[in-house]
Order: structure tokens, then C-alpha cells, then sequence
């Protein structure tokens, strides 16, 4: 993220009292006719116009980060493949060296020995027998052993050749994923740039009726979801779902950054992954994929420690935390916090760990202050 969009958005939120953060639209009440807020050269649109842009625009980025996200881990899995590739055929080239200079003696000796008579000639000119055939015999060994080089070398140019083609053709695959992350990466940018440029065009009467507008319905939505029955009665993490909430709350208050896998900086899935990799429990990067491939477990069955997946193409995550409420790291321009279940669109919810067992005792981990503060949305979906 920019400085520059960083220090708008920063402005924007201790003008207008809080910052920008478009709620989904399921969750925003409507808002009848225009009351003059829509002003300007936004074309005089209507709170529920503007807010339908900044919803696509961060629904836009939103995605654009994730694909980044999964580009960029793809990449770090290619790059160790080349590695270990290379490994390979490091230690294949060596031991064709090896080969090839046993090679080289046997060739040298063969030479220095082609003007002797055979071992059968000797056998019959010997004045004893025996003796001749245990040097008969072993120089049938010493055939074995120049067959054995032999076969060696040409075992070893093969596989040589092979790591080589295999080489070339992670490298080749390695390129080719750094040159889409860096277009990905520029689209990132310039999706953050088309929210930059709208926010700008907004005043500050509009920015606080735009807060004022989405926190209402962000509240609504809350008592709506909790008053609904869907979540059980309290539930009690597993070992490795404790250890990787205590490592999201011990995170609380640090920036999100798109692309961000600590420690300073997060963005949503980065924080996911990395409490549960902490924990001991390697789960996948982006929020897409975390939902595609870890056990689905209905809302009824949450505890903490489990992820939370928003809107319908899964991209945005959060961990639960208990009692209606999530540890998230929400969108550029805020900082990792607590908040509502549903002060986003419910997709679903995973579990990493589904044959964790949980605590017989548990005590929920010790919020920091201000643990609850700031923008509590995510990316926005299109309604």
C-alpha cells in the first residue's frame, strides 16, 4: 500500500471519526432517498451509490491480492524445487566426473595390457593349474569391475542429462511465475490506486455519513446473526486451535499489508496461515484455498482457533475467537483487531486441525486494550 493512500486514509478517519469501510450489502440498511450528502463532483450520487462503487473497488482489489497471494506461493515452491534440483544435478555431475576418471584408468589399463596372452594360453603353460585359475578367476572379477564402470558412467550421464532437462524446465517455470506475480503485483497496485482516487473525491460530510451508514447496518447484521441461534453454546479450542488464537491476539494492533506475513505486517489470509503454522499446523496461504481444501464444519460446530470464510468467491478469512466475535486482519489503512462474526457476509467456516480434541479446561487468551477498535469490515462483495 502507497504512503500516500496510506496517509488519506489515515486523514479521512480522524476527520470524519472513524475510516472508510464498506459493509456488505446485505448488511446496510436502505437509505431512502438521497439527503444531500452525495455532492461534488462524484455526480451527486447517493450514500448507497457511493457505497456500491467502493464495494466493487475493494472487492476488485481484494481479488487481485489473493491471485497475488497464491501467485507468490507458488513462486516460493518453484524457487525450492530449482533449488533442489540443482542439488541434484550438482551431485550428479560429480559423480559422473568420478565415473568418467575410473573410465579413463580402465581405458589406460586395457591398453598397457593388450600385448599379454590370455588367461587360457596361461592356464596351459602353467606349472600350476590351480594358481592359474585363481588369477583366472580374478581376472574375471576385474572384467566384472570394468563392466560395472562402464554401466556406471552411462548410468550417470543419464541422470545428469535428466536433472538437467528437469532444471531447465523448473527455472523456465520459475520466470515465468515471477513475471505473472510482477503483473499481478501491478494490478494490485492499481486496484488500491482506483480507491485512493475515489476516496479522494469524497468529502468529509460524505465520508462520516458513509460510517455512519455502514456501522449501523454492520450493528444490524451482528444482532441479527447472534439472535438467529446459529452459533451453539461455547466450545472449547484444541491444543494447536489455542496456540494459533493466542498468536493472532498477540498480533492485535499491527497494520495490515496486502501480501504480509508478519511479523510486523499481515493481511488476512497471511495471519490465518501463519498462527496455524505456529501452531504447528501448516495450513494453505490464501483465504480461496483455505477454503477449498481444509473440512468444512457447519457455524453451529465454531470454537476457537477455527476460520471464518467471507463473501462467495472466499476472499476474505478470519479465526474466531468466541462468544460471536473474530480476530481479523480487515483491509488496508487499519490494523489487526477484534470483531464481529458478521460484520462481513458469511461464506462458511473450516477447521485445520479436525481431529484436534478439545481442552478439557480452557481460559479464552487476555485482550490487549483497544483490541475492539477501528474498522471492523473486509473487502467488500458487489451487491
Amino acid at each position: 500500500m502507497s504512503g500516500r493512500l496510506l496517509r488519506l486514509v489515515c486523514t479521512a478517519a480522524v476527520t470524519a471519526g472513524a475510516l472508510l469501510a464498506p459493509t456488505p450489502a446485505t448488511a446496510v440498511p436502505d437509505p431512502g432517498p438521497a439527503t444531500g450528502a452525495a455532492v461534488g463532483e462524484p455526480g451527486q450520487r447517493s450514500v448507497a451509490a457511493l457505497l456500491t462503487d467502493l464495494q466493487r473497488l475493494y472487492r476488485d482489489a481484494e481479488r487481485a491480492t489473493e491471485t497475488y497471494n497464491g501467485t507468490a506461493e507458488k513462486l516460493k515452491e518453484q524457487r525450492a524445487e530449482v533449488s533442489r534440483l540443482d542439488a541434484g544435478l550438482a551431485k550428479a555431475r560429480l559423480s559422473l566426473h568420478d565415473s568418467r576418471g575410473a573410465a579413463g584408468r580402465l581405458a589406460r589399463q586395457q591398453y598397457q595390457n593388450s600385448g599379454e596372452i590370455s588367461s587360457y594360453v596361461r592356464l596351459l603353460l602353467a606349472r600350476d593349474p590351480q594358481h592359474a585359475l585363481d588369477e583366472g578367476h580374478l581376472i574375471g572379477q576385474l572384467s566384472l569391475e570394468r563392466a560395472g564402470t562402464v554401466e556406471r558412467v552411462v548410468g550417470s550421464e543419464r541422470k545428469a542429462d535428466a536433472l538437467a532437462r528437469a532444471a531447465r524446465k523448473a527455472l523456465d517455470g520459475q520466470l515465468t511465475l515471477a513475471q505473472r506475480q510482477k503483473k499481478e503485483r501491478d494490478d494490485v497496485r492499481k486496484r488500491l490506486k482506483d480507491v485512493e482516487e475515489l476516496l479522494a473525491s469524497l468529502t468529509v460530510d460524505q465520508l462520516a455519513e458513509l460510517d455512519r451508514f455502514e456501522k449501523s447496518g454492520a450493528a444490524e447484521a451482528q444482532k441479527k446473526f447472534m439472535a438467529s441461534g446459529a452459533l451453539s453454546s461455547k466450545k472449547r479450542p484444541s491444543q494447536e486451535g489455542e496456540a494459533a488464537l493466542r498468536y493472532a491476539v498477540r498480533q492485535i494492533g499491527k497494520p495490515y499489508q496486502w501480501g504480509a506475513q508478519g511479523p510486523k505486517s499481515y493481511d488476512c489470509s497471511g495471519l490465518t496461515s501463519q498462527a496455524w503454522q505456529r501452531a504447528g499446523q501448516p495450513i494453505p496461504r490464501t483465504s480461496q484455498e483455505q477454503w477449498a481444501q481444509l473440512p468444512r464444519i457447519p457455524l453451529s460446530e465454531l470454537r476457537p482457533g477455527d476460520l471464518v470464510i467471507y463473501f462467495p468467491e472466499a476472499t476474505h478469512v478470519a479465526m474466531y475467537l468466541g462468544d460471536g466475535m473474530v480476530v481479523q486482519a480487515p483491509r488496508p489503512g487499519t490494523k489487526i483487531k477484534v470483531s464481529p462474526i458478521a460484520a462481513n457476509p458469511l461464506l462458511g467456516a473450516v477447521r485445520p486441525d479436525p481431529g484436534g480434541q478439545p481442552l478439557r479446561r480452557y481460559r479464552p487468551p487476555k485482550l490487549p486494550q483497544g483490541a475492539t477498535s477501528g474498522s471492523n469490515e473486509g473487502y467488500r462483495s458487489a451487491p
